[in-house]
């Protein structure tokens, strides 16, 4: 907003003329919440795909799934105990001090005030754990186009149940599709949901699992295809990079589920424009 008191360029993006008052701030925030009702991101995005110079450069059959950790717009110093969340804030505006040191957290028995549906998560062991969620992203092999978003409150069951959810509405296909995916999604509930779909399960093998056996075996791992899958679905990494270093989804300054997701599936759009212009002028 402050830009667009002085920038000539914002006012002619939005159309505002020279002399015309920037209207107040909360316009935002109140278009914002009529997006958010309308689901216009996700919309948005089957609306982009749908076209038939996009349409074409998609594949039917095979995809990449994955998940990425986004940072939740709140400070680990609002974690409080559930009991007591409901404590009015300091006076000043300010987080008050809190030593943390001997004291157990978990999501079942703390939450944070700023933002109540983040969740404590580590990305591995050793790691601290953040107030965070899950985003994650179904992409098309042929041409790495992002073809669903969605997010997630983080836990450890939570990428493979947004995985299934998203290439089920993939799966509706006489042939079988492929899913190629990291080890994370090796498990064998997930592989068996998937193989009821008629989804050929992709996932790479989880070969430091101390207990059991990895739910890929030989009959997967044997086809040319699975190189392929595992060689392709790395580059659903680039589609993240971009759009937590481009697309303000490392931390992005928004709170809640529905507003973050709102915006994490505006970013995965805004990545499948960037690269549209230059698939679309490649020769077919």
């Amino acid at each position: 907003m402050e830009r667009m008191e002085f920038d000539l360029l914002f006012r002619w993006f939005v159309g505002l003329g020279a002399d015309e008052p920037v209207w107040d701030h909360s316009t935002f925030s109140k278009n914002r919440d009529r997006l958010l009702e309308g689901a216009v991101a996700a919309r948005f995005l089957s609306t982009l795909l749908a076209q038939p110079r996009v349409k074409r450069l998609l594949s039917t059959d095979h995809f990449s799934v994955d998940g990425t950790l986004i940072q939740a717009w709140a400070s680990m110093k609002t974690v409080k105990p559930i009991a007591g969340s409901d404590e009015p804030p300091p006076a000043g505006g300010r987080t008050d001090e809190t030593d943390f040191r001997g004291e157990t957290r978990s999501n079942a028995t703390h939450a944070s005030t700023s933002d109540p549906e983040a969740r404590l998560y580590r990305k591995g062991p050793g790691m601290e754990a953040r107030l965070a969620f899950l985003g994650h992203a179904l992409m098309e092999n042929r041409c790495g186009l992002l073809i669903d978003a969605c997010l997630t409150q983080a836990n450890g069951h939570a990428e493979r149940h947004a995985a299934l959810a998203m290439i089920e509405k993939q799966a509706d296909r006489p042939c079988a599709v492929s899913l190629g995916a990291d080890k994370a999604y090796d498990a064998a509930d997930f592989v068996n949901e998937l193989r009821s779909m008629n989804v050929r399960a992709h996932v790479a093998q989880n070969v430091t699992r101390r207990f059991g056996r990895s739910a890929i075996d030989g009959r997967t791992t044997r086809h040319r295809g699975y190189a392929v899958s595992q060689r392709i679905r790395k580059r659903i990494e680039e589609a993240f990079g971009w759009m937590k270093t481009i697309g303000g989804m490392r931390r992005p300054m928004v709170r809640g589920t529905e507003r973050v997701g709102w915006a994490f599936t505006f970013a995965a759009v805004a990545y499948n424009l960037v690269r549209l212009p230059k698939l679309l002028a490649s020769p077919a």
